[in-house]
């Protein structure tokens, strides 16, 4: 019999979590030596669960599995109580969420294979970070300012001909600059351009950039100063493009020391941008679409922020906090593995919509709804 027909929605979609390798990652770390009952897969399993119906406390967590007897057949769990949820999220090594999360980056990356480039890079690297407030007597270890606290998640987004997905992640608490964690998130790969907004402006590190060939377009302040220009280049008179000149960038107190591509574009409402790359030979009107697709990061934070759960916590702890948002990552990326798999050519969201409502149904039954939403 065809296994679609005998393992449920919810089964496929989390069939990328090998157990095999989440128990070898559990043997190193230490994990569950004296677990009797909640392991850590399984409370892995079950919190993922909890991120795609956007549960709101660990106590409706604990709530729905003791009530639902299909959710304790899929996960092999009859009962939990809030506190054992409460302990398991809280004690939890945040290492594990986080390898968990880089074997589903490395299934996307071999599932989706690669693909023709359209353009002169294989991929494109957008860096940026975004910031969930909390309540500051209830998190004081994240405290940034006297009446608030919060979070920065800080990504690297890969976008690909039609495939965007997370694949490195960090998190801290508010205070740290984003251009702090530029050596982690900008790395130097072949064929790829990396993509980040003004909050990453470091002269040093451009300049480092250039010299280990490091491909980069970044939006700069309007404050910017040019030091030297070697290079005035012409401009199409109908391009949005206005400028576009070899210079070195700084002034007498800051200064870059090698040349990069200085330019001036013009947006939809008539303001100038002035876009800073060291790629010294693509055509100035594909350099500024490509920054264009910058936006897929905000959308991408957009999206998970409206439909997984990590605007609220399930715990104050720095662990649990760190924790739930890693799962919510791991979340997305069995998503796109889903989505992969069924050669679905719409909408994420119309996968995420099928596995939320149709979780407890055959795999056949889900592709068949996937089907009518298209």
């Amino acid at each position: 019999m065809d296994k679609d027909t005998t393992k449920s929605t919810l089964a496929e979609y989390l069939s990328p979590l090998n157990p095999v390798e989440m128990l070898r990652e559990i043997k190193t770390l230490g994990l569950d030596r004296y677990t009797k009952k909640l392991d850590s897969i399984t409370f892995l399993q079950l919190l993922v669960f909890a991120q795609l119906q956007q549960i709101d406390s660990l106590t409706s967590m604990s709530a729905l599995l003791n009530e639902n007897r299909q959710l304790q057949a899929e996960l092999g769990l009859e009962s939990i109580s809030t506190s054992q949820l409460s302990r398991k999220l809280r004690q939890m090594d945040t290492k594990f969420p986080s390898s968990v999360f880089q074997r589903c980056v490395a299934q996307i990356v071999r599932t989706a294979g690669t693909k023709k480039a359209t353009q002169a890079l294989k991929r494109m690297n957008l860096v940026d970070a975004s910031t969930i407030t909390m309540c500051v007597s209830q998190y004081p270890w994240a405290e940034f300012r006297q009446t608030k606290a919060g979070v920065k998640l800080h990504l690297r987004l890969v976008f690909e001909n039609d495939l965007t997905y997370p694949d490195k992640e960090i998190l801290t608490p508010v205070k740290p600059a984003d251009r702090t964690q530029m050596a982690n998130l900008v790395v130097n790969e072949p064929d790829a351009l990396n993509v980040f907004d003004r909050g990453y402006v470091d002269y040093q590190k451009f300049d480092e950039y250039i010299l280990n060939g490091t491909r980069f377009v970044t939006r700069l302040r309007d404050n910017a100063s040019i030091m030297e220009v070697y290079e005035e280049r012409p401009v199409a008179p109908d391009s949005p493009v206005i400028r576009d000149a070899v210079i070195r960038l700084g002034s007498k107190f800051r200064n870059m020391v090698h040349p990069t591509r200085w330019l001036e574009v013009l947006d939809s409402d008539g303001r100038r941008i002035i876009i800073l790359t060291n790629d010294l030979t693509m055509d100035a009107t594909e350099i500024c679409d490509l920054y264009r697709n910058r936006w897929q990061i905000e959308l991408f934070f957009k999206w998970i922020k409206q439909h997984l759960h990590v605007k609220k916590f399930y715990g104050k702890s720095e662990n649990a906090v760190y924790n739930q948002l890693r799962i919510a990552l791991i979340t997305f990326c069995l998503l796109v593995l889903l989505r992969l798999r069924v050669r679905h050519p719409g909408r994420l969201l119309d996968i995420y919509k099928c596995v939320r409502w149709h979780w407890s149904e055959p795999f056949t039954e889900f592709r068949c709804y996937l089907g009518s939403a298209e």
